[in-house]
């Protein structure tokens, strides 16, 4: 797995009818929420502490195929300002509930529309939780379960820790408080709380004895019924405000503190079928230590690329950094639905998960970018052109192959592009360290062509991988080899500072 450090500029830019304000990002923030929007091409970033040391009710948005950030002017009665809220994401709309404005903890529901960019104050009916920050919240189906977090006793003002299971219908409003059978997790806050599998998971958090936990528990929605799960291999060690995000059958845990005031930086990940725990090693710079940091899966039908938003250090700052990581994992196929699948379909997605959970699947593009400088980069959303071009490729002489690829989309800093290797539609970003020429820019239906540099020669020691701008039409997608051989390489010195990040699946 791969950590990559995103440092973007704000993109003016006009999102349907609606005029988006330029933004540098929510600026440093812990106690916030990050929710994926839309299969992940936008993220939704709301409240928080930090910036102006004082609690927001702001929301800012950013677009993962332009990679920029925006903050949408938003109709409707917002929030009060808060942090250690819940938001919950369910279909286009965000559930946000609770938290504290940094005085008194929060009990109110509020619910952001983000087709429409409005907020919205539901009529509640039936017996809510009471005001608390610190819960966790998850949805299974219609229904939003809400677990555990700390309040305020109404006698004596002290804290007041909570382990009660709370459940509202997402269509009705209706809160009901549920009696779960089994034994429950005790009475914590600063948890995480995952939906996994018509299953609730709750992770560590710190109880009313200021103790440190690293317990796992979990919730089946249909029966109501608590179960601690035994776990074995590299186990979490005991911490609270951590952040915690799912994808197919594992939960990966980042960040957190203990009592000795010692901030993790680690990343665990939890098979829950088996309940083996894994510390998993990771390459590139990832963030520092760090508690309250929000996180969320940015594509999980595809990409397994996670990200994580801002947090709080060990000397008490809020953070505004942004990091993505590069999971490689695939998310598993619904078993019920598979069951229903032609065997013969059955085998093939079976063999494409197996394939893509295997550890070839990091060097799918070995093939094309051994020596290249060749990095995977967030998953694009461009719009195919409505010019169905054939996509060919053809394999030169070991060490060099070519691909042809489509260019779907231009910005400011380069192109988006599709093409197919290997029979996989990919689709990626090509960046330019030089300002793309009008009369590019303008193209939006060109074919790329990349020829990959072969096996490094002593005159070639950078073993750079370069790209052909040049227009073709659908009858030269695939010339004989002597020519492309030959008529490419004048041609490639154009564009020579470009990189081509690798597309996700």
């Amino acid at each position: 797995m791969r950590w990559e450090r995103l440092q973007l500029q704000p993109i003016h830019q006009q999102l349907g009818a609606q005029r988006q304000q330029e933004s540098n990002g929510p600026g440093k923030r812990w106690g916030h929420s990050c929710n994926s929007i839309k299969g992940g091409r936008f993220l939704y970033v709301f409240g928080g502490y930090g910036k102006d040391n004082c609690q927001t009710n702001q929301v800012h948005v950013f677009d993962t195929a332009m990679q920029s950030w925006s903050q949408p002017v938003i109709k409707g009665t917002p929030p009060t300002p808060r942090d250690s809220h819940s938001c919950t994401t369910v279909g286009d709309n965000l559930f946000v509930f609770g938290g504290t404005d940094g005085i008194n903890p929060l009990k109110d529901l509020h619910i952001l529309d983000t087709s429409s960019h409005t907020w919205i104050s539901p009529t509640v009916r039936g017996e809510g939780p009471e005001a608390r920050e610190g819960h966790s919240a998850a949805l299974v189906g219609k229904r939003l379960f809400i677990f555990g977090g700390c309040g305020k006793s109404s006698n004596n003002d002290d804290d007041v820790y909570y382990n009660d299971l709370y459940i509202l219908n997402t269509e009705t409003y209706v809160w009901e408080q549920v009696a779960a059978s089994g034994t429950p997790p005790s009475a914590r806050d600063s948890h995480t709380c995952s939906s996994l599998k018509g299953k609730i998971i709750v992770i560590g958090g710190e109880d009313g004895r200021d103790y440190y936990l690293s317990d796992v528990h979990i919730l089946d929605a249909e029966t109501l019924v608590w179960k601690e799960l035994n776990t074995t291999g590299q186990r979490l060690p005991p911490r609270a405000g951590h952040s915690t995000v799912a994808f197919g059958n594992n939960l990966l845990v980042f960040g957190g503190f203990t009592d000795a005031q010692n901030l993790y930086d680690d990343l665990y990940m939890l098979d829950v079928d088996t309940g083996v725990w894994t510390k998993v090693m990771t390459t590139g710079i990832g963030p520092s230590a760090r508690f309250s940091v929000a996180g969320d899966c940015l594509d999980p039908q595809m990409g397994g690329v996670l990200v994580l938003i801002g947090g709080c250090d060990k000397s008490l700052e809020a953070l505004d950094d942004m990091f993505f990581l590069y999971t490689g994992l695939t998310s598993v196929q619904d078993e019920g639905r598979l069951e229903k699948l032609p065997l013969r379909k059955q085998l093939k997605i079976k063999c494409q998960d197996q394939n893509l959970n295997s550890p070839v699947h990091d060097k799918a593009l070995v093939r094309i970018d051994a020596r290249t400088d060749l990095h995977q980069t967030v998953p694009t959303y461009a719009q195919p052109s409505r010019e169905d071009l054939q996509l060919k490729h053809v394999q030169l002489h070991q060490g060099k192959k070519t691909f042809e690829a489509k260019v779907t989309e231009s910005f400011a800093h380069g192109y988006t592009i599709e093409t197919i290797i290997d029979g996989r539609p990919l689709r990626g970003i090509l960046f330019a360290n030089k300002p793309i020429i009008p009369q590019m820019a303008n193209c939006n239906t060109r074919i790329l062509k990349q020829v990959a540099v072969e096996h490094i020669q002593p005159g070639n020691s950078h073993g750079k991988e370069t790209a052909s701008h040049e227009p073709k039409t659908e009858a030269a997608v695939a010339p004989d080899l002597k020519n492309l051989a030959s008529s490419d390489v004048s041609q490639l010195h154009e564009v020579q500072s470009s990189t081509i990040r690798s597309p996700k699946f």
